[in-house]
């Protein structure tokens, strides 16, 4: 049984994030005891989907704390000191809903989650009818709004002269992100900041696409910077008062220079993924820090892991992968919430302009190149030795895929995806187009010959 993907357990809600499964997985995690955090998203099958998860946390004999219907990071601020599970699946269509599980504000790690699967799989039993835990309510949400804009008082100037545009996209984010900006003191406009799981105005996942009309409606207003959420507002995107979307790798960098060279540390550390941009390292090291990289969806570990092996005078100030970020000062958790707090103060501070100036912004391509499940491991086998043949010049690494790395400072990254019948493509390149079509004919391939 194969539960959690790269971001919890999630799919559609008629034949895999079930009630049933619901409470199987709640039932599982109340087996290691104490005092859970409960919360959902504002999709439509939230509500029954955590009363069944509630049902399964008592039945093992746990206390549960209902938290209400919260963006995902506030159910991660409520899990600090116990443990907590969120019912959302994210950016994922409304058909789908899924579950995140979370301990003292981070999400769980590979071997709690492999525990969760074996219990589920083996049918956790409930415990003594004596044995029951009880249910109360909570009211965190208050807490946090107010916690995300003390943190963010910290950085950069008062945004009182700012205009923000946010478009909550229906999400979560309409019960925290417009609510932060305005106590910091900015001029905020919402759009679409009313929950709603169908989400009518746009599809939960904040795409160019998807945000185009917001993205016409910040460059015909008279806005100083843009922020996109997903369902959940985990996810963060950033739009430039011209309407234009700023690359995802250009705010982590912006954000990564900044806690790079705020650090009181001898020697801070920015977390991010293999597919990040080489302009986060250029910035980071600007700023007298250096970049350590973990495996999509596994910030987490790779703090703990920067945390556990460092010297004296090392700390992580900083980690992120694409429109998600961990501000390691406030909390562990992935939080689009204080990432728009944070930047509102820092273009407060120095415009959106200023900052990116300094940024080496070369051309970004992610591709998805077709590959069913069952190739998937013959596939990146055979890549590991037919990449670096193909390109002789380059360094390569195979601990998160395949990594090509070129002295021109140009990379390209191969690897499965963990969620979808995928193998992902990311490049960066003065020529990209060219690096990417000679690329792709040497995965292509090996998909093909691993069907074979």
């Amino acid at each position: 049984m194969e539960l959690f993907g790269t971001a919890g357990i999630r799919g559609g809600v008629e034949e895999r994030v079930t009630p049933e499964l619901a409470l199987s997985v709640g039932r599982a995690a109340g087996q290691d005891g104490g005092e859970f955090a409960l919360g959902h998203d504002g999709r439509v099958t939230s509500p029954a989907l955590a009363d069944a998860v509630a049902s399964g946390l008592e039945s093992a004999g746990v206390q549960v704390s209902r938290i209400g219907r919260v963006p995902t990071p506030t159910l991660a601020y409520a899990s600090q000191g116990r443990r907590g599970i969120m019912v959302t699946a994210s950016h994922n269509p409304p058909t789908d809903n899924g579950l995140k599980l979370f301990v003292d504000g981070q999400e769980y790690g590979d071997e709690a989650e492999a525990t969760i699967e074996r219990r589920v799989e083996n049918g956790a039993t409930p415990s003594p009818w004596t044995e029951w835990g009880e249910t109360i309510t909570e009211d965190i949400l208050s807490a946090y709004r107010s916690a995300v804009a003390d943190y963010a008082r910290g950085f950069g100037a008062d945004p009182d002269r700012l205009t923000v545009a946010v478009d909550c996209g229906n999400g979560m984010a309409g019960a925290a992100t417009p609510q932060v900006l305005r106590a910091l003191g900015a001029d905020v406009v919402s759009t679409e900041a009313n929950v709603d799981g169908h989400f009518p105005a746009r599809e939960s996942k904040p795409t160019p696409e998807t945000l185009e009309s917001f993205s016409r409606f910040v460059a015909d207003a008279a806005v100083d910077l843009g922020i996109a959420h997903d369902g959940d507002a985990d996810r963060i995107v950033v739009v430039g008062e011209d309407g234009e979307i700023v690359h995802e790798d250009t705010v982590v960098a912006m954000l990564a220079e900044h806690y790079t060279g705020a650090a009181t540390v001898e020697d801070p550390v920015v977390v991010t993924t293999p597919n990040a941009s080489g302009r986060i390292d250029e910035r980071v090291e600007a700023a007298g820090g250096r970049v350590e990289r973990v495996r999509l969806g596994a910030l987490h570990e790779g703090i703990a892991r920067v945390r556990r092996d460092a010297m004296s005078g090392t700390d992580v100030v900083f980690a992120a992968e694409p429109w998600k970020h961990v501000h390691t000062a406030f909390g562990g958790w992935i939080d689009g919430v204080a990432s728009a707090a944070v930047l509102a103060r820092l273009v407060a501070a120095r415009g959106l302009d200023q900052r990116r100036a300094a940024i080496t912004e070369r051309p970004y391509r992610k591709v998805s190149i077709e590959c069913p499940d069952s190739r998937k491991p013959a596939a990146m086998a055979a890549l590991e030795s037919e990449l670096p043949d193909a390109f002789p010049e380059s360094e390569v690494a195979t601990e998160h895929g395949v990594r090509l790395s070129f002295p021109d400072d140009s990379w390209v990254l191969v690897r499965p995806s963990g969620t979808e019948p995928y193998v992902r493509l990311y490049a960066e390149s003065d020529d990209v187009d060219a690096l990417v079509g000679q690329v792709r004919e040497v995965v292509e391939s090996a998909v093909e010959s691993a069907g074979g």
